[in-house]
């Protein structure tokens, strides 16, 4: 058996065992009321005044929660006038000390604004359901932290197909949303699109300072949270939460790419052993298709990538061709995760950070930061 062939059986017997995870997994998220305990909703923003309104409103109408704090980080474009409009309690963030990311700082400082017993943060962007809240701080009656899996919507076919596509790498590299069984803490996964907690917990680790200098912050704070000793769950709530991540095709291949290596979270052996998988069980079969020549287990990964883009439509609000279409971009993600694997990318909203080797220990925060 030749080299490449060997080293292609054995990644796809990989991504089938990970797949097969799937038959185990916890049910979703459903509505639930937020029974004997108080909810906060914390919501870090820099410049989102055109997106967080939608976002607000959905948490404003929900009686389940108790008050809801934007944190305004530095925005430019009224974030503040229109988050103070709609009703929400804006915390103006102090300047940004030096060695920390801006979201773990205006998220540290929202959980010590907050006043309810359970915490729950939310992007900007993100479009919660009535009973999301309540399903959460449930959740937390069996874990100390959990993270909602969303529906994405997207606009237009194209940016269906790289969302899908770019999706289906981390299904290839983690297994699918809600694994029964937890994965070690160096292979944990998050979306930090929302996140939930108790306060006095988080208080007390002080678990946005431990991750203060990361990029990849959900999946910092996961794994940094698991190592030690936390319960992590990682909980489908496409049927409670929407979240339009991004407004166009050129956007979604320059953030969501620049992210999804986990580079800053992961050890070099462990980036190149994903890399190699993604390689040769999503971008090979479709280069070879392409060329004419594909192999027997070429067929074989192609027909499971086309399950896997059908087992997705759950994962969309308006599942269309898109998802039929995305394993022919599985070769332009493969070349986004190795581009962005070699080359970070650690600039955001206008401020530039130093770059952090992969799966580091994240340095403590200077005295400056301990406020």
């Amino acid at each position: 058996m030749r080299p490449l062939t060997a080293a292609q059986a054995v990644a796809a017997a990989v991504v089938i065992a990970r797949l097969a995870r799937g038959r185990r997994r916890l049910p979703a998220l459903r509505p639930h009321p937020a029974a004997g305990v108080t909810i906060s909703v914390v919501v870090p923003a820099r410049d989102e005044a055109a997106r967080i309104g939608p976002c607000l409103r959905a948490v404003l109408a929900d009686p389940a929660v108790v008050e809801v704090i934007v944190v305004d980080d530095g925005s430019r474009d009224g974030t503040a006038e229109v988050a103070a409009g709609l009703g929400a309690t804006v915390v103006t963030a102090e300047p940004l000390p030096g060695g920390w990311v801006g979201k773990q700082w205006a998220l540290r400082q929202g959980v010590a604004a907050a006043g309810g017993e359970v915490v729950v943060t939310l992007d900007a962007d993100a479009r919660p359901t009535p009973g999301l809240f309540g399903a959460l701080a449930a959740a937390l009656e069996r874990y100390d932290l959990v993270s909602a899996g969303p529906r994405f919507v997207c606009d237009g076919v194209l940016e269906q197909a790289l969302h899908a596509s770019m999706l289906a790498t981390l299904v290839y590299r983690f297994g699918p949303v809600g694994p029964a069984r937890p994965p070690p803490p160096h292979r944990v996964v998050a979306n930090g699109q929302c996140m939930a907690f108790h306060r006095a917990r988080m208080t007390e680790v002080d678990g946005f300072a431990q991750i203060h200098d990361r990029m990849t912050d959900d999946v910092a704070l996961a794994r940094c949270l698991a190592r030690r000793g936390w319960s992590v769950g990682f909980l489908d709530a496409g049927g409670l939460l929407e979240v339009d991540m991004h407004d166009s095709v050129g956007e979604l291949w320059r953030e969501w790419g620049r992210s999804l290596p986990l580079r800053d979270v992961t050890g070099p052996g462990w980036q190149a052993a994903d890399l190699a998988v993604i390689w040769l069980t999503g971008a090979l079969p479709v280069l070879r298709l392409a060329a004419g020549r594909p192999t027997g287990l070429d067929v074989a990964l192609l027909a499971v990538r086309v399950l896997l883009a059908g087992a997705l439509r759950g994962s969309y609000r308006e599942p269309g061709a898109g998802l039929l279409l995305s394993p022919l971009l599985d070769p332009a993600s493969a070349f986004r995760l190795t581009q962005a694997t070699l080359r970070p990318v650690r600039t955001w909203r206008g401020r530039t950070y130093p770059d952090v080797s992969g799966g580091a220990r994240p340095a403590r925060p200077g005295r400056s930061a301990a406020r």
